[in-house]
């Protein structure tokens, strides 16, 4: 059901609208417009039924790990997402629906507890992990070229059949109709570090959704990592499993790299609470969350343990409303983020 526009006008009078995995506080300038996407571009973009795709070149690919310098990780931008007046204006999707897929987990219980936060949780705001665990090493920075510039997100790898799948938000593919070069993930980034390597992306991939409007009930990415040493993604890092069509309110951890203030990039932070459902714009998660710029495409998971560090991707960290402090929105993994991560996991 769309909504009028007069809902959106008001709210936008008041208030400008905030970044991937933003909260109230941190966009001092108004929201840039939305290009329109145009034609595909020269570097190897394709579109299918399941997802939008860029073929990486290979000299690109070549090139980013000599690119990405300890020095260029810490100095990246973090990419911030600005919702646009026609973006909420038609961000009412359908109800998701669909059969619940499981993929579990490479390296954990086969199936895992929706119990109840655990004794790390922080409900009302981000802190440092310190748990341990798996996540520590299947969460990471994501670095890429946009605009000219050097920008950071946040990604996760999941179980996949080709063991290079990364998981992150739309917008840390493809933001303001630019499809972003240069990209890397770095699991377990550490303050410059990447303690299990650079890993070039040789494609990317988005929802339809996103890729012809930036609909932000399907901000969901995703790339494909080459071999590093000759060996993949997840033989070195480990993989979290992932879930689609997994319903709404359930306790949550959300994870991710913020790097704008308070936070600097350096540590991997995290959040963690009862869930809920937007009753605003979108169909999305939403999370009592601090975490700002950077962490856009961070995991969210259910039936986390903290214990184990594992569980069941089910969001991405994706954008917040500057005038509902201290909350995180995330899209609704349904049956075409299960499209676009079964293109990926099968490229």
């Amino acid at each position: 059901m769309r909504r009028h526009r007069s809902p959106v006008a008001a709210l936008l009078s008041t208030a400008a609208l905030l970044t991937g995995a933003l909260l109230a506080g941190a966009l001092t300038a108004a929201a840039p417009a939305v290009a329109a996407p145009g034609p595909p571009d020269d570097t190897g973009t394709a579109a299918t039924a399941q997802a939008a795709v860029r073929d990486v070149p290979a000299a690109e690919r070549q090139g980013a790990a000599e690119f990405w310098t300890a020095e260029r990780m810490r100095g990246a931008t973090p990419l911030d997402l600005h919702p646009t007046p026609a973006q909420l204006d038609g961000a009412k999707a359908p109800e998701p629906g669909g059969k619940p897929t499981t993929v579990a987990p490479t390296a954990a219980p086969a199936t895992a507890s929706e119990g109840a936060v655990g004794p790390l949780a922080f409900p009302q705001a981000g802190a440092p992990w310190t748990g341990g665990g798996a996540v520590v090493k299947t969460v990471g920075r994501v670095f890429f070229t946009f605009q000219g510039n050097a920008a950071s997100c946040s990604g996760n790898a999941v179980t996949s059949q080709n063991q290079s799948t990364v998981m992150t938000a739309g917008h840390c593919v493809k933001y303001q109709g630019s499809w972003h070069t240069d990209w890397v993930f770095v699991p377990g980034y550490d303050n410059g570090q990447a303690p299990y390597g650079q890993w070039p992306a040789t494609k990317t991939l988005t929802t339809p959704q996103w890729e012809a409007s930036e609909d932000l009930n399907y901000d969901i990415g995703a790339a494909v990592v080459a071999p590093l040493n000759g060996q993949r993604l997840t033989a070195v890092t480990g993989a979290q499993g992932i879930q689609f069509n997994s319903g709404y309110n359930k306790p949550m951890y959300a994870f991710g790299y913020p790097a704008a203030a308070p936070y600097d990039g350096s540590r991997l932070i995290y959040c963690s609470g009862n869930s809920s459902r937007d009753f605003l714009f979108t169909q999305d998660h939403s999370l009592a969350c601090n975490m700002t710029g950077g962490s856009s495409g961070g995991p969210w998971f259910t039936g986390f343990s903290e214990a184990t560090g594992t569980g069941l991707q089910v969001s991405v960290n994706s954008f917040g409303y500057t005038f509902m402090p201290n909350r995180m929105f995330g899209p609704y993994f349904g049956n075409e983020a299960q499209a676009l991560y079964n293109t990926a996991q099968t490229s």
